[in-house]
C-alpha cells in the first residue's frame, strides 16, 4: 500500500457516500414549492399566495393570527421541522405573541430579497442553493447564512 504524503487527508472509504456540498434551507424549499405556474421561477406574488394558503390552513379558528405553538405546527407542516427558521420571535413584528398573515408575509418578503441575488424580481432554483464546505470539517463549511449562495457565486 502506498504511503500517504504528510498532511494529506486520509483516503475516503469507497463504501461511504461523498459528503454533500450543496444544501437548501427549509425556507428555500418552501419558496421553491411556491412556483404556481411551473416556470421554475418564483415571483413575489406566487410566494405571497403560497404563504397565504399555508397560513389559512394553520389558522383553524380563522382568528387572523396564530400563537407560537400554532406557528411551530405551521413550521413543521410547511418547513419540515418545528424549529426551522424563521423563528416566531423574528416573525412576530409587534411582539404580541401572535403571528398574523401580514407578519408572516413580511418575513417571507425579507427572505425573498435575501435569496434574490440578482435582484431581477424572481427567484430561480440556483439562487435557493447554498454551497457548503461539507460536513467532514466540523460543520457546514462557512456556517448558516455564511455559505456561498447559488451556483454563480463561487468565491
Amino acid at each position: 500500500m502506498a504511503q500517504q504524503p504528510e498532511g494529506a487527508p486520509p483516503p475516503r472509504d469507497p463504501r461511504t457516500p461523498p459528503q454533500s456540498t450543496i444544501m437548501a434551507e427549509p425556507m428555500a424549499l418552501f419558496i421553491a414549492a411556491s412556483d404556481a405556474d411551473g416556470d421554475a421561477r418564483v415571483t413575489p406574488a406566487e410566494l405571497s399566495a403560497a404563504v397565504a394558503r399555508s397560513f389559512a390552513a394553520s389558522d383553524a379558528t380563522k382568528a387572523g393570527s396564530i400563537g407560537y405553538i400554532a406557528f411551530a405546527d405551521w413550521a413543521e407542516r410547511w418547513l419540515g421541522d418545528r424549529n426551522a427558521l424563521p423563528s416566531p420571535f423574528d416573525v412576530d413584528a409587534d411582539q404580541d405573541n401572535r403571528i398574523t398573515l401580514a407578519e408572516l408575509q413580511g418575513a417571507f418578503a425579507r427572505e425573498f430579497s435575501r435569496f434574490d441575488r440578482n435582484k431581477d424580481g424572481a427567484i430561480t432554483r440556483n439562487e435557493l442553493l447554498t454551497l457548503t464546505g461539507g460536513l467532514g470539517r466540523g460543520g457546514f463549511g462557512e456556517g448558516p447564512g455564511g455559505g456561498r449562495r447559488g451556483r454563480g457565486d463561487r468565491r
